[in-house]
C-alpha cells in the first residue's frame, strides 16, 4: 500500500475514534460501492453523518478541510445518496469533515459539523 494511502488510513482509523468518543455510531468505515466511496458513515441524535476525512503531516501547505473542493463534494453527495438508497436509510443526512493533522509531538483533530450542503454539489 503508498505511503499516502496508509496515511489516510491511520487518519480515518483517529477520526473514527475521536467520532465515537464524541457519541457517534459508526455504521461504516472506508464504504466502497462501486466508483463510490465514503470515508465514515455515522449516526447521532437521529442524523445520518456522512464525513469526509482528511489527513495530512504537519501544516505546510493549505489547511486540509480546504482539499474539500466542489468536485469532492459531488462525489461525496452521489456516494451518500447510493448508500442511503441501498440500505433504505430514513434519516436526514449531514456532511461533516474531520481533519487529522499529525505532528512529531502530537495529533490535532478538528471537526466541522455541516461542512458542506447536498444542494452545492450541483452548481
Amino acid at each position: 500500500m503508498a505511503k499516502h494511502n496508509q496515511l489516510g488510513k491511520l487518519g480515518e482509523t483517529e477520526a473514527c475514534a475521536f467520532l465515537e468518543k464524541n457519541g457517534y455510531f459508526i455504521r461504516e468505515q472506508n464504504w466502497h460501492s462501486s466508483h463510490k466511496e465514503l470515508d465514515i458513515v455515522a449516526e447521532r441524535d437521529g442524523w445520518l453523518v456522512i464525513v469526509e476525512v482528511k489527513t495530512r503531516t504537519g501544516q505546510q501547505w493549505d489547511p486540509p478541510e480546504m482539499a474539500v473542493n466542489q468536485q469532492k463534494i459531488r462525489h461525496i453527495v452521489q456516494a451518500a445518496h447510493h448508500y442511503v438508497r441501498l440500505h433504505q436509510i430514513d434519516l436526514p443526512v449531514r456532511f461533516d469533515i474531520v481533519t487529522v493533522v499529525f505532528n512529531p509531538e502530537s495529533t490535532a483533530i478538528e471537526h466541522f459539523e455541516d461542512a458542506f450542503l447536498a444542494t452545492h454539489a450541483t452548481h
